[in-house]
């Protein structure tokens, strides 16, 4: 028989398991990766899977299993064969956090006592330092580390549980750490232990891990590293040395607990302790972003330190992508630096999760949680871009989309470099032509030329694809389903008649879509000075409800009302949320994306439902300017009253369509679902119905989700 296996197959110890299922059971044959796949050819094949499925490796993952006849004849033997480089599928896993049996023996006495590169065939980073497929030391960023003696019995040994792990290593053959501070390499035996005492006295340094590198100091530090990074109020991610340090700055639920302790280690958004120092991390947000060590320079760092807690967030320079390369890490001028000579050849920012009632949803998928994919019956090879902000790209091939690593804001310096690194190298893993290119519909966006150069390279269709359509296809691709009614919230998006959307109720499936209805349009006075003056924001409300306003000069208040039916208009949810947020007094001036709605989140899960509040829908339009008018009442119940009105009527006018058109699903999509309370009122409102939710769990709900529907959308129209 010749096997033939897909799935995550390679870099998961799955040949070495081949090979031990084979001796247990006596076949005989041989076992190699084709491209990303597992072959095998054997005269003993379901007794030899049988075994297989017993035992498979903690990482691997298997898709699907082919059989065919084979006119093999067993010598007794079993062994594993170079690979071969044909196939597609990324099957690798992804980046997994250092084992258990992997850190006791680092606290070990033994060679690798302190190592902070020890892992297995169970742990370890795998994406992050591959080059192209298959999955083998060559092709990896090990390649310049020739194995010692120790490693490679290691290595050779079917006992073993480094048999066959592609990146084995110890401090007589693997990489090492140094430290350095703008002066170059600092003389030590203990770079951890030297850093660990620096941070304790107060340092801010930069540390290099698995896919990127993080600015890190101790807590007592954070006003200063506010002042020293320029990040006023954009909230910090904190690393706790273990579950008990981190309940002492969030109280995580036991599924944010799981999460937290899964393999993949996401920063998890938990409830926050409230003191002075979780305030300094997350100013005005009643959640805090925790996470616990992955890699084994962590847990030595930590085993070293005083504190129990750290800032850990991504080295980068403000809005440009991570830094990567140790000698462009110096402009950002860090007190020290700890780094190590191993390459990263993909980089991968920590992913960012939430939980809504048992699931997971994604802010930022990348370390920990990509390569991954989502299955869709659709042939053909396709590339999404994303849009402009928060972006991934896709690559679909054989059925299965393939979303890249978070990538940043498009218009920052570098970022359109990096998304055509992120988009070659997934082309490149999973061996593909594309025959079909989508990018967004706004013509400013910057990822547009990279789309033409695509489209012109592989000789592609290239397609324009609305912003607020692909957020709704990337809902129906996580569900599994092929039409809804979508309500698509979001900041802003280019609608097809030239205004910018954001609060939408859409019909679709993957062919086309039908604005149902959408948010009352308020004029965007200076277009994008609006986003983070939301004074103008009020300031419009207030001449469309023909009420005056006290924020400005009578000067300035006649140049503003002049704007007024010059602007861009917009639908968007996230401009009523700004808007919302700076009549309560939450928020006056945006600093960064999202941080009106998100400071307005607490007020919002501590209001109750009053009257005066209502709102009506006018030929398909849901009135919200007037809701603005009484802001004087006990301001968790206004942000409340408005918000839950807003969402009745956008949800009466999906289940108006959905129920007219025959579809079973009313989804929710957009950055704006990523408010918890939102998402409750969502959820409430549609079990009123006879339709079922439709909500995210393995694709980001934001932008950083619109790659996927994208690519889904563009699979269709081949």
């Amino acid at each position: 028989m010749r096997i033939l296996i897909r799935g995550t197959v390679q870099g998961v110890g799955f040949r070495p398991t081949v090979y031990r299922s084979a001796v247990s059971v006596g076949a005989s044959g041989s076992v190699w990766n084709n491209g990303s796949d597992v072959i095998i050819e054997t005269d003993r094949g379901e007794d030899l899977l049988a075994e297989l499925q017993r035992n498979l490796p903690p990482l691997a993952r298997i898709d699907s299993i082919e059989k065919h006849e084979s006119d093999f004849k067993g010598d007794g033997t079993f062994s594993i064969i170079p690979s071969e480089d044909s196939g597609s599928g990324a099957s690798i896993p992804a980046d997994s956090a250092v084992c258990d049996e992997c850190l006791k023996e680092m606290f070990s006495p033994g060679r690798r006592r302190g190592y902070p590169f020890t892992t297995c065939t169970n742990c370890g980073p795998r994406f992050t330092l591959l080059r192209g497929m298959p999955y083998d030391r060559p092709l990896t960023s090990m390649d310049t580390f020739p194995l010692c003696p120790e490693c490679s019995k290691e290595f050779a040994d079917p006992s073993d549980r480094r048999f066959h792990h592609q990146t084995v290593c110890c401090p007589k053959c693997g990489p090492r750490y140094r430290l350095e501070n703008d002066s170059g390499i600092i003389e030590t035996d203990d770079p951890i232990g030297m850093l660990a005492q620096k941070l304790d006295e107060g340092c801010i340094a930069i540390v290099k891990g698995w896919g990127g590198m993080h600015i890190c100091c101790n807590l007592d530090r954070l006003k200063d590293l506010r002042e020293w990074y320029g990040r006023e109020e954009k909230p910090f991610a904190i690393m706790a040395k273990d579950m008990e340090s981190l309940k002492r700055y969030g109280r995580p639920t036991s599924f944010e607990e799981e999460l937290l302790t899964s393999p993949n280690r996401p920063i998890v958004l938990v409830e926050k302790m409230q003191s002075d120092i979780t305030e300094l991390a997350s100013p005005g947000l009643d959640n805090i972003g925790m996470f616990l060590p992955y890699t084994g320079m962590h847990h030595i760092l930590f085993s070293k330190l005083e504190h129990d807690a750290l800032v850990m967030t991504s080295a980068n320079l403000p809005g440009e992508p991570m830094i990567v390369d140790d000698d462009r890490i110096k402009e950002l001028h860090a007190d020290y630096y700890l780094l190590h000579d191993q390459p990263i050849l993909n980089r991968a920012d920590d992913s960012v999760v939430r939980a809504f009632q048992g699931n997971t949803q994604y802010i930022r998928r990348s370390r920990g949680n990509v390569p991954y994919h989502l299955r869709t019956d659709s042939k053909g090879c396709a590339v999404g871009l994303g849009p402009q902000e928060n972006l991934t790209a896709s690559v679909a091939v054989d059925g299965s989309i393939w979303p890249t690593q978070y990538i940043g804001n498009g218009e920052k310096i570098g970022v359109p470099e990096y998304l055509e690194e992120a988009v070659r190298t997934q082309i490149g893993f999973l061996n593909c032509r594309p025959d079909i290119v989508a990018m967004d519909l706004h013509p400013g966006y910057a990822n547009r030329p990279l789309g033409k150069m695509l489209a012109q390279e592989y000789d592609a269709q290239l397609i324009e694809v609305q912003h607020h359509w692909a957020h709704a296809a990337s809902l129906m691709v996580d569900n599994g389903i092929d039409q809804c009614v979508a309500l698509t919230l979001d900041g802003t998006g280019h609608g097809d008649d030239g205004t910018a959307w954001g609060g939408e109720v859409l019909q679709c499936d993957f062919t086309g879509y039908r604005r149902v209805a959408h948010l009352e349009q308020i004029p965007l006075l200076g277009s994008e000075r609006a986003l983070y003056d939301l004074r103008r924001l009020r300031f419009a409300i207030d001449m469309m409800n023909g009420d005056s306003n006290s924020d400005f000069t009578d000067s300035e208040a006649a140049v503003l009302s002049k704007l007024m039916d010059r602007s861009v208009r917009t639908s968007s949810f996230g401009r009523v949320l700004d808007a919302l947020s700076y009549s309560l007094g939450v928020c006056n001036v945006r600093t960064y994306d999202g941080e009106p709605a998100m400071k307005l989140e607490p007020l919002l899960a501590k209001g109750s439902l009053v009257d005066g509040f209502e709102t009506e829908t006018m030929d398909g339009v849901v009135m919200t300017a007037h809701l603005f008018r009484r802001t004087s009442e006990r301001r968790e119940d206004v942000a409340y009253s408005v918000v839950y009105n807003i969402m009745k009527g956008l949800v009466s006018s999906a289940a108006s369509a959905a129920e007219s058109e025959g579809i079973g699903y009313i989804g929710l999509t957009g950055g704006v679902s990523y408010n918890r309370t939102i998402t409750e009122i969502f959820m409430d409102l549609v079990a009123e119905t006879d339709l079922k939710p439709a909500i995210h769990r393995d694709v980001p709900n934001g932008d950083g989700g619109v790659s996927v529907g994208q690519t889904a959308i563009a699979l269709h129209r081949l």
